[in-house]
C-alpha cells in the first residue's frame, strides 16, 4: 500500500487555518498569487484544470474570469473547502497528482494552473507529461513553486546545514505564520536545472519566468515583509506552452 502523499500529510494538519491565512497573508495574497495570476491569458470560455486547488482561491478567480474549471486536490479537507467556496460552479474532486489524470481525455483542456504544489512532488517528469497530454495544442501551463536559491538557504539555516544545492532533497521544517501549533511541512527542494529540464523534456516551451515583487498593498500592510521580499525572492512563477496551434 502506498504511503499517504506528502501534500496530504502536510495539509491535513491545518487545512482550515491555511485556507483563512493564505486568503490574506502577504506571501500569498500580496506576492505569489498576484504574480501567478498575471501570467494567465484571457480565460473566457476556456477549460482550465486547477491542479492542486488547495482552498479554492485560484478556482474562484478562474471562474470569475469566465473559465470552465475542474479543480483537484489530494487533501480531503481542501476539496471540501473548495466546494464550499465555488458550489456547483466547478467540477471539484479529490485526486492525487502522483496518479495519471485518468478522468481527463487527451487534449481536453486549454490551460493548467498548478500554484505552490510542485514542491510536494518528487517526480515532475511524469506529471508534466500528463499535463502535456491533457492540454490542447498551444495550451498553456502556469505554475509557481519555491525559489531554488531561497529554499536552499532556508533549509541550510533551519534543518540541514549540509544540504547540497545540486541534489533534489527532501526536508522537513516548521512553518510559522499560520497559527499554533506550527505544522511540520515536508517538501522537496531542487536545483534550477531539475526544475526546468522536466518541462522541456516533455515538449513545453517557456514563455515567461517571474521572480515576483510584492505589491504596493504589501508595502502598506506589511512593510517589513515588503522590504524583505524586495531583496530576497521566495517563489518562482512560470508560464509555459505546449507546441502546436491553439
Amino acid at each position: 500500500m502506498r504511503d499517504k502523499p506528502i501534500g496530504e500529510v502536510n495539509y491535513d494538519q491545518f487545512a482550515r487555518r491555511y485556507a483563512e491565512g493564505s486568503r490574506v497573508k502577504a506571501h500569498n495574497a500580496l506576492y505569489e498569487r498576484p504574480a501567478t495570476l498575471s501570467l494567465l491569458p484571457d480565460l473566457e470560455g476556456r477549460r482550465v484544470l486547477d491542479a492542486g486547488c488547495g482552498p479554492g482561491h485560484y478556482a474562484t478567480e478562474l471562474l470569475a474570469r469566465g473559465a470552465e474549471v475542474v479543480a483537484i486536490d489530494v487533501t480531503e479537507e481542501m476539496v471540501a473547502i473548495t466546494r464550499e467556496e465555488v458550489g456547483d460552479r466547478a467540477d471539484v474532486r479529490r485526486w492525487d497528482l502522483h496518479d495519471p489524470l485518468t478522468f481527463a481525455a487527451d487534449a481536453s483542456f486549454d490551460g493548467v494552473v498548478c500554484p505552490l504544489v510542485l514542491d510536494y512532488l518528487e517526480d515532475w517528469h511524469a506529471l508534466f507529461a500528463e499535463f502535456a497530454r491533457v492540454l490542447r495544442p498551444g495550451g498553456w501551463f502556469v505554475y509557481s513553486h519555491g525559489h531554488p536559491m531561497t529554499d536552499y538557504d532556508f533549509v541550510r539555516r533551519e534543518s540541514d546545514p549540509d544540504a547540497n544545492y545540486m541534489e533534489t532533497e527532501q526536508h522537513t521544517v516548521h512553518w510559522h505564520g499560520f497559527g499554533e501549533p506550527p505544522p511540520r511541512m515536508t517538501f522537496y527542494r531542487r536545483p534550477l536545472q531539475a526544475m526546468l529540464d522536466p518541462l522541456l523534456d516533455v515538449g513545453f516551451a517557456i514563455e515567461k519566468v517571474l521572480e515576483p515583487l510584492p505589491t504596493e498593498e504589501c508595502l502598506r500592510r506589511e512593510p517589513h515583509e515588503y522590504e524583505k521580499l524586495m531583496r530576497e525572492p521566495c517563489f518562482l512563477c512560470v508560464r509555459a506552452r505546449k507546441s502546436g496551434e491553439s
